[in-house]
């Protein structure tokens, strides 16, 4: 298979087991998003979407946000990890948001990334996922396939993410990085991998991963 037959074939296979794609993280609008983003940082989506409704319930927008204290914030963030970090973020976020934006979160990567505990992946999901602007985050799972599939060397997110954007028609990267979670969660895992399921990597992986199981 030729570099374009394997990603006609990557794309083929994700839209048929994926044609409806969910999103990991539940919220009902950019805000909660971009909570519930910041919050999944070395942290599980299970983990997060049983925590947000509990810090939700106190405040789902940034001016009840702010009217909580960071250690208030903190006590109900904890399960996720890396509390003291992302609760000062949410509060200074969250005022930033009222300051400069209205209480709006805004449209744009450097905007975004300007927020404190706001990485360019947090911009990235926020900006393809509540917004509909082509963007390609990569997680450990997209991470993790891109190097099995051969289609990234697996040095840093960084290269992977700038592979994934340039293998990928721009058209397809907002459901596709749904897509290769959704798929590396079920058929390629880092842990208990059965090979057989995992008909993409059987089908097009690279050689020395394919050797190597």
């Amino acid at each position: 298979m030729t570099k374009s037959e394997k990603v006609t074939f990557v794309i083929n296979t994700l839209n048929e087991l994926y044609p409806t794609i969910p999103i990991p993280l539940d919220h009902k609008d950019p805000y909660t998003l971009l909570i519930a983003v910041l919050l999944s940082a070395q942290c599980t989506d299970v983990r997060v979407n049983q925590i947000t409704p509990l810090l939700f319930a106190k405040a789902d927008n940034p001016y009840d946000m702010i009217k909580m204290t960071v250690e208030e914030i903190r006590d109900i963030i904890r399960p996720c990890g890396l509390s003291p970090m992302k609760s000062k973020g949410i509060h200074g976020l969250s005022e930033i948001l009222i300051e400069k934006y209205n209480g709006e979160v805004p449209q744009s990567f450097e905007a975004l990334e300007a927020l404190p505990a706001v990485g360019h992946k947090t911009a990235s999901v926020v900006m393809s996922q509540a917004f509909g602007v082509p963007a390609f985050p990569v997680d450990t799972h997209i991470h993790r396939l891109m190097y099995r599939w051969g289609f990234s060397n697996g040095k840093s997110v960084q290269q992977t993410e700038k592979d994934a954007k340039r293998i990928f028609p721009e058209a397809f990267w907002n459901d596709l990085h749904l897509q290769i979670i959704w798929y590396g969660r079920e058929y390629s895992p880092a842990r208990s991998w059965n090979l057989e399921k995992d008909i993409i990597t059987n089908t097009i992986g690279r050689k020395s991963v394919l050797q190597a199981k």
